[in-house]
């Protein structure tokens, strides 16, 4: 009987968090948001460099090719575009479009 007493009688664990429980919790959470944030600031960094690439190579495919600087190009028509493009404008001069004058 006495056996039994001893048993039951041993002292519970308390799961009551300690001030220094809860500073140890709260400095893990600020050190895991610090590295959560410098991990997010080199992706937003990375990011960047990629764009600024991106709009380089984009600005390279639109100037592409021979310029010449200070001439007007001129679209340049076979015979029939130029026939069929006579006969339009000359539809468009009787009716009195403003269409028309595109085509000259």
């Amino acid at each position: 009987m006495d056996e039994e007493k001893t048993t039951q009688e041993e002292p519970k664990e308390t799961t009551e968090d300690t001030d220094k429980g809860v500073q140890h919790k709260t400095v893990e959470t600020l050190d895991r948001a610090d590295e959560i944030v410098e991990r997010r600031n080199r992706v937003c960094e990375r990011e960047e460099k990629i764009l600024e690439r991106k709009e380089a190579m984009a600005a390279r495919e639109a100037v592409g090719g021979e310029t010449e600087a200070g001439t007007e190009s001129k679209p340049k028509f076979t015979d029939e575009e130029k026939a069929s493009r006579a006969r339009i404008k000359a539809v468009g001069d009787v009716t009195g479009s403003a269409w028309a004058k595109k085509y000259e």
